[in-house]
């Protein structure tokens, strides 16, 4: 299966600050991969990167097979909706599918009256006066209608009411199946992705943490609670993804094979936010050290 996005050692920096550092990806064609972080963590540079809006401090990155932005060809393969679904709140409905055609050689222009129908938009309206949720479902509308290979979405559903959210985020599921798209989508929101995505990236402070296909990540890893376990004792061999103490009580999240470490410890299965929560964590005690 080839990949739809491939970075090797890929860095951006701005001055003396790091937005992205020694990031190294390989998502496969045919999912929905969920780009999960805290807020600075580097998402949106990492998809600007894979658009070609920035350029690379270090090392490289390919997008179906391509370099970023490379050429008419490559930009028609790339759907991108950026932070706050942009659309231009002077035009109607109607005038945006109209630049979309014109911008776009693949544009299909049944699939976006289609869906405006369905959706119930007004072709008169002006964009600046839709709803947040409206302008969403516009600027996703358009991102579809290019018919692109790859769909990259940052954050579109942030600043949505929990409504909005779930039917923008059902109607990407539905085009995503109808067209067979990958996808990449950002967000913060961990429930968001438990909802999408097959597929996981969590980046933290710049860098991956853990990437995979969601359901093998999460039957990888476990919780362990148990008594009180000193903490500069190891307790497993390089597996500690996480580690939590009280006074009488231990609670570890592992990944790989559960040790046998007797009957007073429970193993407990993760969810996709214990996980994304566990490695924010690691990350956070990585960096005590």
């Amino acid at each position: 299966m080839s990949a739809v996005l491939e970075a090797h050692g890929l860095g951006k920096r701005y001055g003396r600050r790091w937005a992205l550092r020694d990031c190294t990806i390989d998502i496969p064609e045919g999912h929905v991969a969920g780009l999960v972080g805290p807020n600075g963590a580097g998402k949106t540079t990492l998809l600007k990167l894979a658009t070609g809006l920035l350029e690379p401090t270090t090392g490289g990155i390919d997008v179906l097979g391509g370099r970023p932005a490379a050429g008419p060809a490559q930009l028609a393969r790339v759907g991108f909706v950026a932070q706050d679904t942009p659309v231009y709140a002077a035009l109607t409905v109607a005038e945006h599918l109209r630049l979309g055609a014109r911008l776009n050689p693949g544009w299909d222009a049944a699939l976006a009256r289609d869906r405006i129908a369905a959706l119930g938009l007004d072709p008169g309206q002006r964009a600046g006066r839709l709803s947040g949720g409206q302008r969403a479902q516009l600027a996703l509308t358009l991102g579809l209608a290019k018919r692109p290979d790859l769909l990259i979405l940052d954050e579109p559903v942030a600043s949505l009411d929990p409504l909005a959210r779930r039917e923008f985020l059902q109607g990407l599921m539905e085009a995503t199946a109808e067209h067979r798209l990958s996808v990449v989508l950002s967000s913060h929101l961990v429930s968001d992705l438990e909802r999408t995505c097959d597929y996981l990236i969590v980046l933290v402070e710049s860098r991956v943490q853990v990437i995979g296909r969601t359901e093998e990540l999460l039957a990888g890893h476990h919780r362990l609670t148990g008594p009180r376990h000193d903490p500069a004792a190891p307790l497993l061999d390089g597996q500690v993804v996480s580690a939590r103490h009280t006074e009488r009580q231990s609670t570890f999240v592992v990944h790989g094979d559960l040790p046998g470490l007797g009957p007073a410890w429970t193993a407990s299965p993760l969810g996709l936010e214990d996980l994304v929560l566990a490695y924010m964590d690691h990350s956070r005690l990585e960096a005590q050290r």
